[in-house]
This record gives C-alpha cells, structure tokens and sequence, in this order.
C-alpha cells in the first residue's frame, strides 16, 4: 500500500492513552520555552530580548536573518550603539544605529535619532508627524550580541506560509512516529 498508507494505519492505531501522553509532552514543552523566554526578560531586563533581523536597512553589519541578543542599562545611550526602538502609535520594533544624541543640561532628557546602516537618510521619516527625535523612552534594547543566519527559518515561514504548514505537518507527524 505504500509508505503513506502504513503512515495512515499507525496513526489509526494510536490508542488514546498515547494521544494523551503526547498532548502533554507537547504541553511541557511549550511551557519549558515559555520559562526560557521569562528567564530571558527578566535576565537582560527588556521584553524583547531576542529579535531576528527583518530587513536589509542594516547591512552590511546585520544581515537578513540574523538573531540579535538585546539588552537594557541605564547607561548613557551614545552615539554608533545600535538600538532596538518603537516609535509611538506603532508596534513595530526596529534596529537601528544610533547616529546623534543631544543631551539637555537643564532636565537630563536626551534627543536620539537612528538610521539604518545601509539607508540613505536618518529615520525621522519613520518617526510620527511632527517628531523629529526619539527619547529614552523609546527604546527597547541595545544590541549586545549576534548570531548570524539563525533567523532564517523565522523569515522563510513569515515569507511563504505554505512552508510553516508542511514544517508543522511534518514535525507533528515525526513526534507521533517516534512516541
């Protein structure tokens, strides 16, 4: 009958303890991940402590694909560090360099703006109607450490959801075999 009929036959089979113990084998993991993902956030202080590059506006520093580690102090931000930001209204995180920081004498308030390595021109376009800096406030992370092209995957299954679904299918399909 072939390989995908005895596939069919094995999962026919399965007996609802198996089924059972599965479902909390995969409730365990999901959460072992989650208290990683915790542990992290409260290790670097952020709540985006890891963050896959998107875009190509940073190259050729970070790449495509890359995973950037992200961290937060209070030091003074400075000029060449690349952060993680959000402008307000958005929810869109972004990596960028820092490229200018204006610190005010009077109150300590500090004046950030950013640009992608590889863009032309400063990000004040990126930034609501009317404002032309960022504040501390606005950002997320500094960038602390890379790992270049293991981000890929995230990227192939944003890109072409037909991947996502053959990978899941797949993973499911090989967990049930070897249970």
């Amino acid at each position: 009958m072939g390989l995908i009929g005895e596939l069919m036959d094995f999962i026919k089979n399965l007996s609802i303890m198996t089924t059972i113990y599965q479902a909390i084998d995969l409730g365990m993991l999901v959460t072992h991940l989650l208290m990683a993902s915790k542990v992290l956030i409260c290790v670097t202080g952020i709540s985006l402590p890891v963050v896959i590059v998107l875009s190509g506006s940073m190259e050729p520093g970070f790449k495509r694909g890359d995973i950037l580690l992200l961290h937060m102090t209070k030091d003074p931000i400075r000029a060449g560090e690349i952060v993680l930001f959000e402008v307000d209204g958005e929810n869109i995180p972004i990596t960028h360099r820092v490229i200018r920081v204006h610190e005010r004498q009077a109150n300590g308030e500090v004046d950030i703006l950013t640009k992608g390595d590889k863009n032309f021109g400063d990000d004040r376009s990126l930034y609501p109607y009317g404002q032309l800096w960022l504040q501390r406030h606005h950002i997320i992370g500094r960038a602390v450490g890379l790992l270049p092209y293991f981000g890929w995957w995230r990227i192939i299954i944003i890109e072409k959801p037909m991947v996502q679904y053959i990978f899941f299918g797949v993973f499911r399909l090989l967990y049930m075999i070897v249970r």
